[in-house]
């Protein structure tokens, strides 16, 4: 054959993709399989990546989240990457645990603003006693509002699962961060089972799944592979998964660290999108640091829910205009809920903020 012939044919044949990868439950993914996806000509990749993204969900369509931080800071954990730990000195003062006020009147603006499902995060090791009824009842007032709620306290008992369970707490964030061999480089203060054994907690007591990694920390491939393989060969892949792009803080151990490709980050998002094709892959921390055209070919590669507003937690996110402006421009709109009518809980909404402004905005929890 000659080299033009062998050009041609090369350029006719289609790319070669497993027929495992259309059955969304699959949970037997080897480290090789998951390489080769990694390694794929990035085309390639995109394509399969897109193809499997519009057999499962409108292409077109983004999930949109708030987070708000109801306590922050002086977090005991060592996480490197995290600007709460108190290992950390980034010159972050600690706050108090936020009341249900405060709260509730930060869902009501995010729902006006679009948001569909409102994300509480604590900087704790775990939440204790005297804390669960605050936060419990935090879930019940956004859970009227129709928003869907979402929370992050650190690690769960069973018990403590149960009861946010109960209270009517539609996902709970837990993140592996990264692989298990590249974790104890990050983090020592607790273990990796410690974050599986807590969602399996989530998972038992029947709420769904939000659990991800943070790439860009320094790790190579193989813990990025290693990072996705935990999550897909979970026995239910989460609903939810975030992939955060490193945010270097000043004062956190990883300040420093090498900047991660774009191209990488991309890849790793399309290669989630393939291992998870029912799940929410989420373009989380990191976003500031995009420009539009990488945020576009990350909603290519599969990426359908966003955080929505100006900070996660501490750290900058893209302004909700920005957001906007840039869902305009690639013809995106936010995800709407199925299950819940607006008008249905405007009264619980307006309820809600009535019964909270008697309250004050802080309660008294130790740090």
């Amino acid at each position: 054959m000659t080299s033009t012939a062998a050009a041609t044919s090369s350029m006719n044949t289609a790319p070669k993709f497993s027929s495992n990868l259309d059955n969304g439950h699959r949970h037997d993914w080897g480290v090789d399989e998951i390489t080769q996806l990694f390694e794929q000509p990035l085309n390639d990749l995109l394509f399969q990546a897109q193809t499997l993204h519009r057999n499962n969900f409108d292409p077109n369509e983004v999930q949109v989240s708030t987070l708000l931080s109801i306590k922050t800071g002086a977090c005991p954990e060592d996480c490197k990457y995290c600007p709460q730990s108190a290992h950390n000195d980034t010159g972050l003062d600690a706050e108090r645990l936020l009341k249900v006020k405060e709260v509730i009147k930060e869902a009501v603006a995010a729902k006006a603003a679009g948001a569909s499902r409102f994300c509480m995060g604590a900087a704790w090791k775990n939440p204790r006693a005297k804390d669960m009824p605050y936060v419990l009842e935090m879930v019940k007032e956004v859970k009227s509002m129709g928003l869907e709620t979402c929370m992050t306290l650190g690690m769960l008992a069973p018990d403590q699962a149960l009861q946010l369970a109960d209270a009517g707490l539609d996902y709970y964030n837990h993140n592996l961060d990264t692989s298990p061999e590249f974790y104890g480089s990050i983090i020592t203060t607790r273990t990796y089972q410690d974050r599986l054994n807590t969602l399996s907690n989530v998972r038992d007591a029947g709420m769904k799944v939000c659990a991800g990694g943070i790439v860009g920390m320094g790790e190579n491939l193989r813990d990025r592979v290693g990072l996705l393989q935990q999550l897909a060969n979970m026995p239910q892949h989460p609903e939810s998964v975030p992939i955060n792009m490193l945010v270097k803080v000043e004062g956190t151990p990883l300040d420093q660290v090498e900047d991660l490709e774009p191209f990488d980050f991309i890849r790793t998002i399309a290669v989630a999108r393939i291992l998870m094709p029912q799940s929410h892959v989420r373009l989380s921390a990191g976003r500031e640091e995009m420009n539009e055209q990488m945020q576009a070919m990350c909603f290519f590669a599969g990426a359908n829910s966003i955080f929505y507003g100006e900070r996660l937690l501490t750290t900058d996110n893209p302004a909700a205009e920005k957001d906007r402006a840039l869902f305009v421009k690639l013809g995106i709109r936010p995800e709407k809920r199925q299950d819940v009518s607006d008008e249905a809980h405007q009264g619980a909404i307006e309820q809600a903020i009535e019964n909270a402004k008697s309250e004050r905005m802080f309660v008294d929890a130790s740090l």
